[in-house]
C-alpha cells in the first residue's frame, strides 16, 4: 500500500510574490506532485526573505505537510537564501539529496554546479529546496522521488522495517 504524502509548495521569489512576475515553478511542482499521487495541501508564493521562508516552511508543516518543497532562492545571485533560510531551522540536514540533484542535472546542464539545492528535517517534515527553474525543479524532484516516502515516514516518527 502507497503512502498518502501531503505536500506544501513555496514558490520564493521577489517578483511573483508581489505579481509583477507570474510564477511557473509553483504550478510545475503541483503538475508532479499530483502525477506522484501525492496530496497538495498548501502553496505560497513568499520573497527572498529568510524569515518569510522560515515562517512559511513552519506554517506548512504545523498544519500536517510531510513534505515541504520549495522552489527558487538556490542559487548564487545575491537574493538567493533559501539554504540559509532552510539551515537557520532544521534538525538535520540531508546531504544526499543535494548532491543526487546536482550530479543528476550537470548530465543536463553545466550550470547545475551553482545550485545549492539541500533536503533537511524541519520539525515534522521533510523539506526539499529545489531550482527556481520550473523544468529544473520537477527534474530534481524526480531524481529524489525514490528516497521521499521513507524520509517523510522518519521525518514523523513513523516506525519503519527498514
Amino acid at each position: 500500500m502507497s503512502q498518502r504524502i501531503s505536500v506544501g509548495i513555496i514558490t520564493v521569489s521577489d517578483r511573483a510574490s508581489t505579481g509583477e512576475y507570474e510564477d511557473h515553478g509553483g504550478p510545475a511542482v503541483r503538475e508532479a506532485c499530483l502525477g506522484s499521487g501525492w496530496e497538495v495541501l498548501a502553496e505560497a508564493i513568499v520573497p527572498d526573505e529568510i524569515e518569510a521562508i522560515q515562517r512559511t516552511i513552519r506554517a506548512f508543516s504545523a498544519q500536517g505537510c510531510g513534505l515541504v518543497l520549495t522552489t527558487g532562492g538556490t542559487g548564487i545571485a545575491p537574493r538567493d537564501v533559501t539554504p540559509e533560510a532552510i539551515r537557520g531551522i532544521l534538525r538535520v540536514e540531508i546531504p544526499g539529496f543535494g548532491e543526487a540533484m546536482r550530479m543528476r542535472s550537470l548530465e543536463i546542464t553545466p550550470n547545475a554546479i551553482l545550485s545549492r539545492s539541500l533536503a533537511a528535517i524541519v520539525d515534522r517534515s521533510l523539506v526539499i529546496a529545489l531550482p527556481g527553474k520550473p523544468s529544473g525543479a520537477v527534474e530534481c524532484l524526480g531524481f529524489v522521488k525514490g528516497a521521499i516516502p521513507h524520509s517523510v515516514k522518519l521525518a514523523q516518527g513513523v516506525p519503519t522495517s527498514c
